[in-house]
């Protein structure tokens, strides 16, 4: 299952293919495959059916990741299921015609009392769930939902060995193990690769910061220099005309003299052609 996903995420351009990470993905796909052939209740049509439901489902993932994480699309995970659950409620229906249904219409025509609680209790968790995998899905990927689903097998496996008591075998035992390495590497790889962008995303704010400054700076910088040049011509225009006010004053002064002089004159001349 995680190479199927891994493989149509590359497909589709939602992975990028990396030697380590396919590599990653085969090592948990071998130790499930030796899980699975070490089963004691073997079938391989059972095998066959469920490699056809893994491709089915790894597409369905991917296919769901696009229409979460598309630029100008914005569905969030309950307007997804609003969209979708209609069309898997038509799609699901024939199977169900065709199937089961001619297998469950002998015990559905002897009456009986529903389970309504018990039937809104199963529609309860299978919303929960749909709405848990868009979410993780929407916040991480398909293939970190696939790895995580990896767990929840082993959780099962575990549950039915120690309830249930079925039968575990060394290479079923062998399988998981493989698997479980193979989980513990890809989460590594995923945390450091959280560490890097993290760090690229601090070091492209402190660059942008800089830049930001170094362009203030440009910015200020002429705008300094031309206001002390407008004060120093303001400050030589004043010094100018001040200078020019006061050498008109000093022009003025013996033209006042000589003018004052010469009346005095005339006054002085009448006063003797009057005598």
């Amino acid at each position: 299952m995680p190479v199927a996903v891994y493989s149509l995420g590359v497909f589709f351009t939602r992975e990028v293919f990396r030697v380590s990470s396919f590599s990653n993905m085969a090592a948990i796909s071998i130790g499930v495959a030796i899980a699975a052939y070490g089963e004691a209740n073997f079938n391989a049509t059972g095998v066959i059916l469920q490699l056809l439901a893994v491709c089915f489902e790894a597409l369905r993932l991917v296919l769901i990741q696009i229409l979460l994480t598309a630029k100008g699309v914005s569905l969030n995970p309950i307007t997804s299921l609003f969209y979708i659950s209609p069309v898997c409620l038509l799609f699901l229906s024939l199977p169900w015609l065709l199937v089961e249904y001619p297998h469950l219409a002998p015990s559905l025509a002897v009456p009986s009392q529903p389970a309504i609680g018990l039937f809104l209790a199963n529609c309860a968790c299978a919303f929960a769930l749909n709405l848990a995998v868009f979410l993780l899905i929407g916040k991480t990927s398909a293939l970190t939902m696939n790895v995580a689903g990896v767990v929840k097998d082993w959780l099962l496996i575990a549950f039915s060995w120690s309830v249930i008591r079925d039968r575990v075998t060394g290479i079923n035992l062998l399988g998981y193990f493989l698997a479980f390495v193979g989980v513990c590497w890809y989460n590594s790889t995923k945390i450091q690769e959280m560490k890097a962008k993290e760090a690229s995303k601090k070091l492209q704010q402190e660059q942008q910061q800089n830049q930001l400054a170094s362009v203030g700076d440009e910015e200020s910088g002429p705008l300094l220099a031309h206001s002390e040049l407008a004060q120093r011509e303001l400050a030589q225009r004043e010094m100018a005309q001040t200078s020019m006010e006061s050498g008109v004053l000093t022009d003025r002064s013996p033209k006042q003299q000589q003018n004052s002089g010469l009346v005095e004159s005339q006054k002085v001349e009448n006063e003797r052609q009057g005598q």
